[in-house]
């Protein structure tokens, strides 16, 4: 569809990652705003010229990454682990993970507006929460900056992506049952991070981070390394991809065997001490 109403604007270069990442980067130099389309899973094969042509250059290419997550009957080659944690560790790129699908059209909105880059985007495979977004004007979504969604003093949990739903879910449930009143922020980037949220989140004494992406080098780590290095003794529990593949099956299946539905954070919440 794209392709047909701008054709002049359009170029598919097949299963080449490297290329495109490389040709995007060409673009980049050259003055134009490429967008930079590729799975999650398969931006692998590009880590070097994403580092190389586009990082270290500083230029301004946005890398959409679809399929981020646990992606279902694709199967478990297809899954989109590893990007959070691939790139959190390259200067001066950009990580947001949209939470719906207002969120996604306010980040491609705000790459548009970035001048150095690589700015990710990264968003799971499937359909949205229904979310209005057609109609809705532009809000730039300035990098290092998250949103609190609910208050609650007991604890905290820290989202990113669309794991915000069922985070809420969770709350609310554990809020009626239990009497357990949690906040829940949405950190929308991993890179750079929400410091005050975290900060805001640490002083709980009691922290739940939920990804849809590998719990090694994401954004637990990120709460972690904050926590070590602010010298914190607070209680941090990661919720998000263990450290071994996921086997095929239905999305909902692989999440919930991942603990990434509102039952597994429920649980978490019941035994954080």
């Amino acid at each position: 569809m794209l392709g047909k109403r701008f054709p002049d604007r359009m170029f598919d270069v097949g299963i080449a990652e490297g290329h495109a990442v490389t040709f995007s980067g060409g673009m980049a130099k050259d003055g134009l705003m490429p967008f930079c389309n590729i799975y999650s899973s398969f931006s692998q094969r590009a880590y070097d010229q994403i580092i190389h042509d586009v990082a270290l250059q500083k230029l301004p290419v946005v890398l959409c990454f679809d399929r981020a997550g646990l992606v279902g009957e694709d199967g478990a080659t297809h899954h989109g682990c590893f990007d959070m944690a691939a790139y959190r560790s390259i200067p001066d790129t950009t990580i947001i993970a949209p939470r719906n699908e207002k969120e996604l059209k306010n980040a491609m909105y705000t790459g548009l507006l970035q001048e150095d880059g690589p700015y990710i985007i990264r968003y799971p495979r499937g359909m949205g929460e229904g979310v209005e977004w057609k109609e809705c004007g532009y809000e730039m979504l300035p990098p290092g900056k998250g949103e609190k969604l609910r208050d609650g003093s007991d604890m905290a949990i820290l989202t990113i992506g669309p794991a915000a739903a069922e985070a809420l879910a969770a709350a609310d449930l554990m809020e009626e049952e239990c009497g357990i009143r949690a906040s829940v922020y949405d950190m929308r980037y991993l890179k750079p991070a929400d410091r005050q949220i975290m900060r805001e989140a640490a002083a709980t004494g009691k922290v739940i981070t939920v990804e849809d992406g590998a719990l090694k080098g994401g954004l637990y780590s990120e709460m972690c390394e904050f926590a070590a290095g602010e010298g914190l003794d607070i209680a941090v529990k990661g919720i998000g991809i263990p450290d071994r593949f996921i086997k095929h099956a239905r999305q909902a299946e692989e999440r919930a065997e991942c603990g990434l539905d509102r039952a597994g954070i429920k649980e978490i919440m019941r035994n954080l001490k």
